[in-house]
């Protein structure tokens, strides 16, 4: 493999996945860590990812901006978005998750809407914050640097208090056997917090990050309701999920 369609690989990884781990990568690509490490170095260094201990992580993932060119995805993750503001309902009590798919959540809720949220990333609370007619709780704790959330057991004890009708999910990946899995174990801890108190749970996902498994699962398909992604539900790309009691929107 070319050094070129290696580096392509490797962007494409991490602007799916948010962040990727130098180990994973070197696997999937059948190269040493020193290889992928030099590789993530240049990518970093030409401003196409933000490297960080172990891995490297998009940037669009560290954004605060809607536009298209910056954030991966943009059309997809906003056709999803508004499929999930259409299950939030008046007066509901909504537990939301980190990501720039949630963020376009927050950005494009009915400026009418009163419904409460709680969420554990500080982007996407200061986002809920713009919008009056709603009440944003911000679940403080240990803020991970290349997450954006607040973890650790001080979060994962004020998640246990709460019973939210709703619960929208970022998804790192998600496949039909290993359910919705991750690669950080403090958001893992925190995710499976939030998918245990919640009545109702969605997975956000752009169809990039179907049938994808990272090594932490966070719960199988059977503890989701709802799977959004920006696909019309009848797509043959979804048959493998359409069992069980799971909704695709």
């Amino acid at each position: 493999m070319l050094k070129t369609e290696r580096q392509a690989l490797i962007l494409r990884e991490v602007n799916v996945h948010n962040k990727v781990l130098q180990a994973d990568l070197s696997d999937m690509l059948e190269v040493s860590e020193d290889t992928v490490r030099r590789d993530l170095q240049e990518l970093a260094e030409a401003g196409k990812l933000v490297k960080v201990r172990g891995g490297a992580v998009s940037k669009s993932f560290q954004a605060y901006s809607y536009e298209e060119h910056q954030i991966y995805a943009y059309r997809e993750k906003t056709e999803i978005a508004r499929k999930a503001v259409g299950l939030i309902r008046e007066g509901m009590h909504v537990l939301i998750s980190g990501g720039t798919t949630n963020l376009e959540v927050a950005r494009i809720l009915p400026p009418d809407l009163r419904a409460t949220f709680f969420t554990v990333s500080l982007p996407t609370a200061m986002q809920l914050a713009r919008h009056p007619s709603s009440e944003t709780i911000f679940l403080g704790g240990r803020i991970s640097g290349q997450a954006q959330i607040s973890t650790g057991g001080e979060v994962v004890r004020k998640l246990q208090g709460l019973r939210p009708d709703l619960c929208l999910m970022g998804a790192n990946s998600i496949d039909p056997v290993a359910g919705l899995t991750d690669s950080d174990w403090d958001v893992v801890e925190v995710k499976q917090s939030m998918v245990e108190v919640s009545v109702k749970v969605a997975a956000l996902a752009i169809s990039e990050k179907l049938n994808t498994a990272q090594k932490m699962r966070v719960c199988p398909l059977s503890d989701l309701q709802y799977l959004i992604t920006e696909l019309p539900p009848d797509d043959p790309y979804l048959h493998a999920y359409s069992s069980g009691t799971l909704r695709l929107l």
